[in-house]
């Protein structure tokens, strides 16, 4: 199980990692945050597709067509947390090394559009959110928790579902599927 946790956790953070790079690439340069947000979570439903290939090739494969749902949720959470664990530090280097302002763009351009989009006293809490937001992400540790909180709960939801999707208690399951 641990060859195919890895395996597949690499192959869901690597996807997700790509896309993050290429996509804070775009938004660094062009200035353009709007829909990247939604396409970034469309991207790690993409890459977490591999919780559902990992544990169904592990069920199939080694464990004859069954796998409790503990089981298979428990393959499907570690192998979002090799993915996440890699696109957090994916996010750590890009970040540091090569967009190091990003906070600084992205909360110029978060104010603005709250300048424009929200009336009178509401203004001033937002741009205060946004400002202590980017105050916390000055401390690493705060980079890392903001990062896993980012993507761990969509690939908690993708291996709740995969293991809904997935178990097999008996051979009579696997037989009247068939």
């Amino acid at each position: 199980m641990k060859k195919k946790v890895w395996k597949y956790g690499l192959i869901a953070g690597a996807l997700v990692s790509l896309w993050m790079v290429a996509s804070i690439a775009y938004c660094y340069s062009t200035q353009q945050f709007e829909g990247s947000i939604w396409l970034g979570y469309a991207s790690m439903i993409i890459a977490f597709s591999m919780i559902f290939v990992g544990v169904k090739n592990y069920r199939d494969k080694e464990l004859n067509g069954i796998i409790s749902f503990g089981k298979a949720f428990k393959m499907g959470l570690t192998i979002s947390l090799v993915a996440s664990t890699l696109y957090m530090l994916v996010w750590l280097i890009d970040y540091y090394v090569f967009v190091p302002d990003f906070m600084d763009k992205f909360t110029e351009h978060s104010i603005s559009q709250i300048q424009e989009n929200i009336d009178g006293t509401e203004v001033k809490a937002k741009i205060e959110e946004m400002n202590s937001m980017k105050e916390l992400y000055k401390n690493p540790l705060m980079v890392i928790l903001f990062t896993y909180l980012e993507i761990l709960p969509v690939g908690l939801v993708v291996s709740l579902i995969t293991a809904f999707i997935l178990k097999r208690k008996n051979k009579e399951t696997v037989l009247s599927r068939n």
